[in-house]
């Protein structure tokens, strides 16, 4: 057990826990020669030993505390039979749905497809590097694996109305059971911590907030806690965290960078993460840091994970992660 999982159970730790979401992505010139030989992006997520070497790049460079693996929430429609692509400068394309056929695939159709991804946590929980370290599995929350299976893109492309005349709750309990079998299979590999990435969280009517996130979300949360790992969730620019800690129970919460941490500490007892622009790490060192400070100062009091309110950005450079990172470990 790293410290990551220390802070989140209350756990006193001798420094702030700190990884990134996106930590291994662009801004790493040895991820872009990887992805440079390796086109096709779900392929490159299903090879275990390049997303193994992938996984580990971060921790190589930094003194982060936990490995996040190298996957994508996508791969859930991919493993119920939906066609998934990555298209350069357009992001995911995913075909037609047809939930007859999505119901009649089986558990071990499912396994079967995201086999890879369970040998790459296996390879990676044993290795010398994550000693002492957490390795986070992750899902994607429900609502935003709606949001791409229906609206087969990005809802950055188009807008999203799919409420009307439609009743989706077969397909939500085939994602759900699929949810449930995606994360108990990555526990039982070595997961030591699950994230619910609910990214397009900020979309959605809060009237439907109960049916489509809190509900889905509270099932997960209860689910990952019965395998005896800890939730992280990250419902992105949802209206109320407050509302959504005291309905879903995480064990952490993780906060997006247009939220106001000050009423966030006020607010919410559970171990919070993240809250920082990722735009903060384009800027001067000096300027950098003084916004890193004011996260660590506002959580000086309450158990932090120092995180970004969003992914690192292709555009960051390595230099000033380092920096960032030896910074937040040396914080008093």
């Amino acid at each position: 057990m790293g410290i990551l999982k220390d802070c989140i159970n209350n756990k006193n730790t001798n420094s702030i826990p700190v990884w990134f979401m996106r930590q291994a992505g662009r801004y790493l010139p040895e991820f872009r020669n990887i992805r440079s030989k390796n086109t096709n992006f779900i392929d490159l997520c299903l090879n275990p030993n390049l997303s193994k070497e992938i996984t580990l790049q971060p921790l190589k460079r930094f003194k982060i505390d936990a490995a996040i693996i190298f996957s994508d929430i996508l791969l859930i429609p991919y493993a119920l039979g939906q066609k998934v692509e990555f298209e350069k400068n357009f992001g995911p394309r995913l075909g037609d749905l047809n939930v007859n056929d999505i119901l009649k695939v089986s558990d071990d159709e499912i396994k079967k497809k995201l086999n890879p991804v369970y040998d790459l946590i296996n390879k990676t929980s044993q290795d010398d590097i994550l000693k002492n370290k957490d390795l986070i599995g992750f899902v994607g929350g429900l609502w935003t694996l709606l949001v791409y299976m229906l609206n087969k893109q990005s809802p950055k492309k188009g807008n999203i109305d799919f409420f009307s005349n439609q009743n989706h709750n077969i397909l939500i309990k085939k994602i759900i059971h699929t949810q449930k079998l995606h994360i108990k299979n990555q526990v039982s590999k070595g997961a030591s911590v699950i994230q619910i990435f609910d990214s397009w969280a900020g979309l959605l009517n809060q009237d439907k907030y109960e049916d489509y996130i809190y509900k889905p979300t509270k099932e997960l949360v209860e689910f990952i806690k019965s395998l005896g790992v800890e939730a992280i969730c990250f419902p992105r620019n949802i209206k109320s965290y407050k509302e959504f800690c005291q309905t879903v129970k995480p064990n952490a919460i993780c906060i997006d960078y247009e939220v106001d941490p000050i009423e966030i500490a006020e607010k919410i007892e559970i171990p919070i993460q993240g809250g920082m622009n990722p735009n903060f790490l384009l800027l001067e060192k000096n300027e950098m840091l003084k916004n890193a400070r004011k996260y660590l100062e506002i959580f000086k009091n309450h158990k932090y994970i120092f995180n970004l309110g969003h992914g690192v950005i292709p555009q960051t450079n390595p230099e000033n992660v380092k920096i960032l990172v030896d910074y937040v470990k040396e914080f008093k």
